[in-house]
């Protein structure tokens, strides 16, 4: 009897998101390069500004490997900012007692939820809406107004460069303009690589993908199920309050509204980096790419110029569905191939 080929659809949607994002960048440098989309400060640019997503989106990652949904998130970043700027202007908190006050923060906040989804078996939905209606109210009682932040210590680390020493050019002045990152993109990057090593290497990561893939099998496995899930939100919580710190470094305020959808834009990043709603299927390099491709739709709505800025909601929207669908095409195929 002839063996069938094996089909891994899971790399086929990784290698998926990689091209589609190297196809949008280069026709926008096609486009806009006249207008410096080619240079190689504007994709820096994009990695400057969504550093604070790519934390939050490799946290929801982890969660949705198990078969979770974490729609807390963004009003824990808009709570992180809130306690950031009125710690330090109006309590006179140093920076680095608000760094560590919204860490613990956010592991307290990942504990609590944890537990309630982990041990306590109650649906992720209605847990973390709750915590994102309690984070967002929270905001408001600390403050309802904008609170700038002036703190010379953060400003100093929000502001430093760090220069490359490749992919630079000549204006028209004759100057030398070296392409920069901020110190931002230097900690998600390596948000990046600790929670790949996390989920490729390590016991936890290994149980994070059998609880998703089939709970009943993680079990039999003698898998502690209700501590893995609620490891996966204490996780979250806290990559989200290093988001938060990263968000505010770029805003240098806080606010109520502050962050409002960001966990569908961190949902939908890993969704386009080939992670699966129904679990058990992730990669922190996919979700770092579908930030990229949301980035990068973004930028280019910007450099167009003419278009609303919701046109990027309407491309990330069908993009979304565009993946959904080739996600439940490789799972029928693979049963297919398994009948």
């Amino acid at each position: 009897m002839k063996k069938k080929a094996n089909f891994n659809g899971n790399n086929l949607l990784l290698v998926i998101t990689i091209v589609l994002f190297v196809v949008m960048y280069a026709i926008g440098c096609i486009v806009y390069g006249s207008k410096g989309f080619s240079q190689f400060q504007s994709f820096l640019n994009i990695l400057i500004g969504n550093a604070g997503l790519i934390c939050v989106t490799c946290g929801m990652t982890c969660v949705m490997i198990t078969g979770g949904i974490d729609i807390s998130v963004g009003s824990l970043v808009g709570l992180d900012c809130m306690i950031l700027a009125y710690g330090m202007e109006k309590l006179h908190w140093s920076a680095i007692t608000a760094v560590i006050v919204v860490l613990i923060v956010g592991i307290v906040f990942g504990v609590v939820q944890g537990f309630l989804i982990g041990i306590l078996g109650i649906q992720p939905f209605i847990i973390t809406m709750a915590g994102l209606f309690f984070a967002r109210g929270m905001c408001a009682v600390i403050t309802t107004e904008m609170v700038n932040v002036a703190n010379e210590t953060f400003k100093k680390w929000a502001t430093i460069k760090i220069n490359l020493p490749f992919g630079g050019y000549v204006n028209r002045r004759g100057i030398y303009m070296a392409p920069y990152i901020r110190i931002t993109v230097v900690i998600a990057l390596i948000v990046v690589a600790l929670t790949f090593i996390l989920l490729k290497f390590t016991k936890f990561g290994r149980s994070l993908y059998a609880v998703g893939g089939n709970e009943t099998s993680a079990k039999l496995m003698g898998l502690n199920v209700k501590m893995t899930k609620m490891k996966a939100y204490i996780l979250s919580s806290f990559l989200c309050s290093i988001g938060g710190i990263l968000f505010c470094m770029n805003s240098m305020t806080g606010s109520v509204a502050q962050a409002k959808g960001l966990e569908m834009e961190a949902i939908a990043s890993a969704v386009i980096g080939g992670t699966l709603l129904t679990g058990g299927v992730g990669n922190v390099i996919g979700s770092l790419f579908g930030v990229l491709i949301t980035g990068t739709i973004d930028a280019l709505v910007q450099f167009n110029g003419k278009l609303l800025s919701s046109w990027s909601s309407i491309a990330v929207s069908v993009l979304l569905c565009f993946f959904i669908i080739l996600q439940a095409i490789f799972a029928l195929i693979k049963e297919r191939n398994k009948a």
